[in-house]
């Protein structure tokens, strides 16, 4: 039997890693990060618990963050960018796609294929809640869902 396999989504840091968004990924596989990084500090970060691959988001000006980036885990195929910019989603034949862009925490399946927001887990903005997701793939199904940080 295959065991599960746990994947981190993390969005519009900007800058600033909260410990309490390093605590949610804990024990997760591999984190993708939507952009808008604003800081190689959060990908060092995020890196000392697991391969970590990130894109670019309109903030950020690190030129080795690519725009888009497609990975397959676990029989899944990821595609990561970060929402600013349009892309054909169609042409890259993803499972799941991870966008971030808004910092509005969603989750939404469309057709065969989910779509995950994982909101923003960086300095507040507005009234939205400052949030992490998680992704699970078991049987080689993927299920996501958000986790709401307790930040001040």
């Amino acid at each position: 039997m295959a065991k599960d396999f746990e994947v981190g989504l993390i969005s519009d840091t900007h800058g600033k890693m909260r410990p309490e968004a390093l605590l949610a990924l804990a024990g997760c596989e591999i984190i993708f990060h939507a952009g808008d990084v604003c800081g190689s500090a959060v990908l060092e970060d995020l890196a000392s618990f697991a391969p970590c691959y990130a894109v670019a988001g309109n903030c950020d000006s690190d030129p080795a963050l690519p725009l888009t980036f497609l990975q397959e885990v676990a029989g899944v195929r990821f595609l990561i960018h970060h929402g600013h910019l349009p892309v054909d989603v169609a042409r890259f034949r993803p499972d799941v796609v991870v966008t971030g862009h808004t910092h509005v925490p969603k989750i939404e399946q469309v057709g065969a294929v989910l779509y995950v927001n994982p909101g923003s887990a960086g300095p507040r903005r507005f009234n939205l809640p400052v949030t992490v997701a998680r992704l699970t793939i078991r049987a080689g199904r993927p299920a996501a869902r958000l986790i709401e940080l307790s930040v001040p």
